[in-house]
């Protein structure tokens, strides 16, 4: 990896931040309507795993996806304009925050159903070896989805037909309220590709130059025709299920203090930061330059979705069907 792609990367992951941070302040003052997860802790997988691809590949992510679509290098504002339910956001303010799609982009949708989105990118896959123009397609999901029966559907049916796929599981140890032990028969979930005949990786998630070269090798593959790859990446949601859940739960805990806060210092900003800084690839001023943009380009969006218009009831059916 040359200097300026690792810069992009910290650049990339940077803006994640700052737009998650942002959001979820913005949501305690009554200004994004809906439920948003997020990400932070997560930008490791979100960018290394999306450097590897072009942008005629496709992804498909989660009601967890701000990262995914933002690594894949989706117009800020208008992201940010679909959070807040306006004109100007990608599915004109209908989508919100679990429902994004960007076609330029190849996103094919953040889906609010668990695992509800490996089904749609396995279909992006199989179009894209029926096209033949060296498509590939990446699907996010978290440890939970794993569980679900379209995971294992999709999984065989990609097997079977070599299909340009890359499934790469966000592992952060919880699905919704619940411990990946306790509900999950494996330790990684990356075995479970054993039982389709394609190879199954676990990386550390925070660590985003090894989950670029996993998933640079996992694409490369799915390119030459050789079929799938299950991708996990270890990792932790430094927020809850949903953010603003402590309202809901009170008093009762299913993370221990202690447990997120260990997590916390594998932010994989800070230590890609301090990695970039001591191999002398910035200096800790370009870095802080790099941090001052990321926030200064959230701010715009911030603007420019609060400048665009409020849907009417006129819009409501609108871009209900697709154009012949």
């Amino acid at each position: 990896m040359d200097a300026t792609f690792r810069k992009s990367l910290l650049e990339r992951m940077m803006i994640i931040r700052a737009f998650e941070d942002t959001i979820g302040k913005l949501f305690y003052k009554g200004q994004i309507p809906g439920f948003i997860h997020l990400s932070i802790g997560q930008e490791g997988t979100s960018v290394g795993s999306c450097a590897a691809l072009q942008d005629s590949d496709y992804i498909g992510t989660t009601h967890r996806g701000h990262g995914h679509i933002i690594a894949k290098g989706v117009d800020l504002n208008r992201m940010m304009a679909e959070l807040f339910g306006r004109l100007d956001g990608f599915n004109r303010g209908k989508g919100g925050s679990m429902h994004v799609f960007d076609k330029s982009k190849g996103v094919l949708g953040a889906n609010g159903i668990v695992g509800g989105g490996i089904p749609i990118v396995t279909g992006g896959a199989l179009s894209a070896k029926m096209e033949g123009k060296g498509r590939v397609a990446m699907c996010f999901f978290g440890d939970g989805a794993s569980n679900e029966g379209t995971f294992h559907e999709a999984l065989n049916i990609a097997a079977v037909w070599k299909l340009p796929a890359i499934y790469v599981c966000e592992n952060n140890q919880y699905g919704e309220f619940t411990p990946l032990k306790d509900a999950t028969s494996v330790s990684q979930i990356s075995k479970r590709a054993a039982a389709y005949d394609i190879p199954g990786v676990t990386v550390d998630g925070n660590d985003i130059e090894a989950v670029h070269q996993a998933a640079t090798e996992a694409v490369a593959r799915a390119r030459r025709g050789e079929g799938p790859t299950l991708l996990e990446c270890m990792t932790y949601r430094w927020h809850g299920h949903f953010h603003g859940e402590e309202a809901l739960l009170g008093s009762r805990k299913y993370r221990e203090t202690e447990e997120i806060e260990r997590w916390k210092k594998l932010c994989p900003i800070a230590n890609y930061k301090a990695k970039l800084e001591r191999e002398k690839v910035l200096t800790a001023e370009q870095i802080a330059a790099l941090e001052q943009g990321a926030t200064d380009k959230v701010n715009a969006a911030v603007e420019f979705a609060q400048k665009s218009p409020m849907p009417t009831g006129e819009n409501a059916l609108e871009n209900l069907f697709a154009e012949a």
